[in-house]
């Protein structure tokens, strides 16, 4: 169905982007050159549809930044969130770049939560010179594609390569598996970006994969897929995929006897994932993630309190985190340039050194990809538990 319907409106979003071409791109017509009182930031999530809980959690984390921000204001104005609801489909997502640049102005955007979203847009970004970072898009085609760099773009969190990367080595070093399975979303870039640096990194290691399964978005029944899985006798199941399905699956596979330890990424990060799956089918699972909750670190848990505060005692996800975080990248940038020409912020987002926030250091490479820890977590009771923190 999402295929139809880009198709369907491909050739309209065309002539839409060119018509609005350097339209949204001048500082000049940005509030914060205008002599407004307010420098509007797009917010461009997903806050319906398939992956809402994304997208929700995103944007709590950044407006409580941008609360706090705005308290002491940047050279006397404060930052105005323009929020669009992408309806978790690309095709959303480009519509609302558009109207965040021709009919908003606004000065940056935040988002999208999911990589193939964030993809949706850059071509409007790119275009109009118009900062885009998204908090929680992993693939690295966002910000770097075919050996060229999307300048305007930018990201908040660490990449599928490095994320991947970090499962294999636990799995093989701190769990001392040697064999693995892999089940994916055949139609999620995400997906295959984890599962192949996952793969590479557990063969360096003297790992075996002994099985390679494929499942489609919205799929509800995984039993054969499991039990194909379970008949190769695996000592682990990497299952880089997102909280709607992934529920399923291990609950499923729970009920089939495969008792091995699970793990996947950042995309099983969400309230929902125990609410599917149970919290006694989630023994023995793990993620990778962009922080935890429950780190002692003093920054981190301000920041806990801080949202706990003002979400009634709701305990913040990495997508709130990283939300927050996005808010304070961007804030730091538009302070830096003393403006908020779009492109005087890129020029300072691409200098951002050092910047201490929630989720860790930021530091970007040459890619606009940051530099920084991820987290390991554990599911406890349904709860997730600190196991380690991990350095690029």
């Amino acid at each position: 169905m999402r295929k139809r319907k880009t198709a369907g409106i491909f050739m309209s979003l065309l002539l839409m982007a060119g018509v609005i071409a350097g339209c949204g791109g001048g500082g000049e017509k940005s509030s914060g050159e205008s002599g407004g009182e307010t420098i509007k930031i797009g917010a461009n999530l997903e806050l319906s549809g398939g992956v809402a809980s994304y997208g929700q959690s995103i944007n709590e984390g950044l407006k409580l930044a941008i609360e706090e921000i705005n308290k002491e204001g940047i050279d006397g104005k404060e930052l105005e969130l323009v929020p669009v609801d992408n309806k978790s489909e690309a095709p959303e997502a480009t519509n609302g770049a558009i109207k965040l640049v021709s009919q908003d102005k606004v000065a940056a955007i935040v988002g999208a939560a999911t990589s193939t979203n964030t993809l949706g847009q850059v071509d409007i970004v790119q275009e109009n010179k118009i900062p885009l970072i998204t908090p929680t898009g992993t693939s690295p085609t966002i910000t770097s594609a075919d050996g060229k760099l999307n300048d305007f773009v930018f990201r908040t969190c660490f990449i599928d390569p490095f994320q991947g990367t970090v499962a294999a080595n636990f799995a093989t070093k701190d769990l001392g598996v040697k064999s693995a399975a892999i089940l994916i979303d055949s139609a999620s870039d995400y997906a295959k970006g984890l599962a192949d640096s996952f793969k590479d990194a557990f063969k360096k290691n003297g790992g075996e994969i002994v099985g390679e399964e494929a499942y489609i978005a919205k799929d509800t029944d995984f039993r054969a897929t499991l039990t194909r899985i379970k008949s190769k006798n695996p000592e682990f199941v990497f299952v880089p995929g997102y909280y709607e399905e992934v529920g399923l699956i291990v609950k499923q596979a729970r009920e089939l006897g495969l008792d091995v330890p699970f793990m996947g990424g950042d995309g099983w990060d969400s309230p929902t994932l125990v609410e599917i799956a149970g919290a006694e089918a989630l023994e023995n699972t793990y993620i990778t993630n962009h922080y935890s909750s429950n780190d002692p670190d003093p920054k981190i848990q301000d920041f806990v309190k801080a949202f706990q505060a003002k979400y009634k005692n709701k305990k913040p996800d990495a997508f709130a985190a990283l939300g927050y975080d996005t808010g304070y990248f961007l804030a730091d940038a538009i302070k830096r340039a003393g403006s908020a020409d779009p492109e005087k912020i890129q020029k300072a987002l691409e200098e951002t050194k050092d910047l201490a926030l929630v989720s860790g250091t930021m530091n970007l490479d040459e890619n606009h990809n940051p530099i920084k820890s991820a987290a390991i977590l554990k599911y406890v009771g349904g709860e997730q538990q600190f196991e380690t923190k991990v350095n690029p």
